[in-house]
């Protein structure tokens, strides 16, 4: 089976110094991998090195499909409502869900006119994931999805994973606070470079 998205060797440095050490992986569809790893060993630089955001200084990576990358900061835009920052990004194609059912399956609905920076912390982290719902891409790269959610919000994330990937998806994270709890959750390490975890 081929794999949507894949790393050889992959390095990146900052400063002429590597950030981690070399990283391999294959993500195919239905995959859920979960990147784990101390505070600073390279997650999030590893997950923006998979977006494409960056580019490696050795190795190779290969996508086979649309990723889209949700950060640390949900990349909204505080002066536009729910539906609008939804409707901005859906319109960049192609569609997923409409706008309504997006903020619904995420827990705001009625709060489509309400301004983003209007919203709670956790509310603008869901916000932020229903970005992923409006358009249609197989993989998603997701850095700390748990952060500043409730219970219920930390269960609205766990379902988005298992019904991305329960067709042709796959999800990477990087978590510290929580794993889904998905049959197909692997864990691949990510290690400073010149240490040993």
């Amino acid at each position: 089976m081929t794999a949507l998205l894949g790393a050889a060797d992959l390095v990146f440095e900052r400063a002429g110094e590597p950030v981690f050490e070399p990283v391999s992986l294959d993500v195919h569809a239905g995959d859920v991998l979960a990147l784990t790893g101390r505070n600073g060993a390279g997650k999030t630089t590893l997950l923006r090195l998979l977006a494409g955001v960056i580019r490696p200084a050795a190795g190779t990576r290969t996508a086979r499909v649309d990723c889209a990358l949700v950060g640390h900061l949900p990349a909204i835009k505080h002066d536009l409502t729910c539906r609008e920052n939804l409707d901005f990004e859906r319109a960049m194609g192609p569609p997923g869900l409409p706008t309504a059912e997006a903020l619904a399956r995420v827990g705001l609905t009625g709060l489509g006119r309400r301004p983003a920076r209007a919203l709670s912390a956790g509310q603008r982290r869901r916000l932020g994931l229903a970005r992923l719902l409006v358009r249609r891409i197989p993989v998603w790269l997701l850095d700390e999805p748990y952060a500043s959610l409730d219970d219920d919000g930390c269960a609205i994330v766990d379902r988005l994973i298992a019904d991305r990937v329960a067709g042709d998806g796959a999800v990477v994270l990087a978590t510290h606070q929580r794993f889904p709890a998905h049959p197909a959750l692997r864990r691949l390490a990510v290690t400073a470079a010149g240490t040993s975890e």
